[in-house]
């Protein structure tokens, strides 16, 4: 494989770096043994260096964004894939059109925030005969009792 780098560019490449401009190249998904097996080729490793590197290699892509692994193995430039997105339907139900995600997103805090001081559930489980007898007591009139 012969890339269109030179010599000096290629000396100071990362594996990753050489293995993008591989892919690029090539246009197509590559096993990561292939496609180290094209790195060792344009730096010259032989086949032990091969063996020795081929996890750090592994490591690499994995870190690198620039890269995606896909099905049965094989490697390409995350550029050429785009994410599948799924939109739920019932979930977009609530949310008008014309108005933008971060209001939605505000809109929900302010409800979460009204939500939180209010249970229902707390005011059936207590007769309201019991509730005639409490008073409600300020930091002040506290402090003046004790």
């Amino acid at each position: 494989m012969k890339l269109n780098l030179s010599k000096e560019e290629l000396e100071t490449m990362n594996y990753d770096d050489i293995a993008y401009h591989i892919l690029k190249e090539e246009e197509a998904k590559m096993k990561i043994s292939d496609l180290f097996q094209k790195v060792c080729e344009v730096l010259n490793l032989n086949k032990n260096e091969y063996e020795d590197k081929i996890a750090d290699f592994f490591e690499l892509l994995t870190t690198n964004k620039r890269f995606i692994m896909l099905e049965d193995g094989f490697w390409d430039l995350r550029e050429r894939h785009n994410p599948k997105l799924i939109v739920d339907e019932d979930e977009d139900e609530g949310i008008s059109p014309e108005v933008d995600d971060d209001e939605n997103i505000e809109n929900e805090e302010e409800n979460e925030d009204e939500d939180i001081f209010y249970d229902s559930d707390t005011d059936d489980d207590i007769p309201d005969d019991e509730l005639d007898d409490l008073v409600i007591i300020d930091d002040e009139d506290e402090e003046a009792n004790s």
